[in-house]
């Protein structure tokens, strides 16, 4: 493990980088903030911990703020890891986790490599926000307003259906997936989404890792660690053939 690390500005975002290290992997991290807004720069802090704690390099990806062009820009991230030669993860926060479970769909359907696995944390994968905590969270959780998040989604969506399956994977095909680790807590306003999701991949056949949490404290002092041995197991130290 790296007990420095160093960031890069790069063409597709910040590169995050273990301090003289030979990295063979690659995390693309999508960053996702309780507005669905944000830059690569919030993505820093979970990026340098899973840099120190991996080994691995991370980028935290640039995205537009709209969709389908979120999606475009990331798959160009994802495609630029690829060209490395080296193994690939995929982890996304809240909006990054759509359109990291929006990228596994894409990957899929066009029988491309996909990432050696995937992580997401507190996901929105669906769109059409009809989940019953989206209400009876929305007391307990203080990180996402649930009455502007409508407003948000919409400016997101624009013109695309809310069942579109690339902007909202709950309702996509799950088969096929690379495997994928879940983090939510129970007192969240998207706390359905994880769960939904975690059930229908499971059924489709997908290694599924769900991690649910007592309450937002309880998730910040254990994903993190949660997460970077998940990538150590499922992102192993092995040179692949870039496609």
């Amino acid at each position: 493990m790296a007990s420095e690390v160093r960031v890069e500005e790069g063409p597709f975002g910040l590169y995050v980088r273990p301090a003289g290290a030979a990295v063979e992997q690659t995390v693309l991290y999508l960053h996702g903030d309780p507005r669905l807004a944000g830059t690569p720069q919030d993505a820093l802090p979970t990026a340098r911990e899973l840099a120190r704690t991996t080994g691995y390099a991370v980028l935290c990806a640039r995205y537009r703020p709209r969709f389908p062009q979120a999606l475009d820009d990331v798959y160009a991230a994802w495609e630029h890891c690829r060209a490395q030669g080296a193994a690939v993860a995929v982890a996304g926060k809240r909006l990054g986790g759509a359109l990291a479970a929006g990228l596994l769909l894409r990957l899929r359907d066009e029988g491309a490599t996909p990432p050696t696995c995937a992580v997401l944390t507190s996901p929105l994968l669906d769109f059409t926000l009809d989940a019953p905590s989206l209400l009876l969270n929305a007391a307990a959780d203080r990180t996402v307003d649930a009455e502007s998040l409508p407003m948000r989604a919409a400016a997101y969506a624009g013109a695309t259906s809310r069942t579109h399956p690339l902007l909202s994977p709950l309702h996509g095909n799950l088969h096929g997936l690379p495997p994928i680790q879940l983090h939510a807590a129970g007192t969240e306003v998207l706390l359905d989404d994880t769960l939904s999701f975690a059930t229908r991949a499971a059924r489709s056949g997908v290694a599924v890792d769900l991690r649910i949490y007592e309450d937002a404290s309880a998730q910040g002092l254990r994903q993190l660690g949660a997460m970077a041995e998940y990538l150590r197991v499922w992102c192993p130290s092995q040179l692949v053939t870039p496609g």
